[in-house]
């Protein structure tokens, strides 16, 4: 049996993928502030900074970030076979994978989160516009994956944000998120 990869390198290695590929962790927390400073009057970037490191913090989207960006990059190197190459060097529209690797690391966090992700996807803004506009790239994961860590660090922020207009302790808020979140 082999040993499992320490997750340090797995989490460091999601972060670079990511970073490799013009993507940053400032531009995931502009997504989130525009999302959530029209609910609180008191939200700063840095909130939304440590909301996005938070959720990069899951295995679960590590997992989806590593995988998203290796078949992109490998479509872009025309090493898939068909029909997977065109369905993925194309994003065609109903292929939907991209959407469901995404979507699966959003639902520990929330109804919020899915709805959020929806909404981003659609709507195609920041960052994940520049990406899914971009033509020298592939980016038909990235953008979904951009897409899911904006909605969940939204939807963590937007409870955060309620514990905090309920005077919750800090320690207390920190208790409730790590018991209801899993990956």
């Amino acid at each position: 049996m082999k040993d499992p990869v320490p997750c340090n390198l797995v989490e460091k290695a999601a972060r670079e993928a990511l970073e490799n590929r013009g993507v940053y962790v400032k531009d995931i927390a502009q997504i989130v502030y525009d999302m959530q400073a029209k609910y609180s009057d008191n939200l700063t970037m840095e909130d939304c900074i440590e909301s996005a490191d938070a959720v990069l913090c899951k295995r679960e989207i590590q997992h989806a970030i590593l995988v998203g960006i290796e078949l992109d990059q490998l479509a872009e190197k025309n090493m898939l076979s068909e029909p997977l190459q065109s369905l993925v060097d194309t994003d065609e529209g109903l292929f939907g994978v991209d959407e469901t690797i995404a979507l699966g690391s959003v639902f520990g966090f929330g109804s919020i989160a899915v709805t959020t992700f929806g909404y981003l996807d659609k709507e195609k803004v920041g960052i994940i516009k520049e990406l899914d506009t971009q033509k020298e790239k592939v980016h038909t994961f990235l953008d979904d994956l951009v897409c899911s860590i904006a909605a969940s660090a939204s939807a963590r922020l937007a409870h955060r944000m309620r514990d905090r207009e309920e005077n919750r302790k800090n320690d207390e808020i920190k208790k409730r998120e790590d018991e209801e979140l899993i990956g």
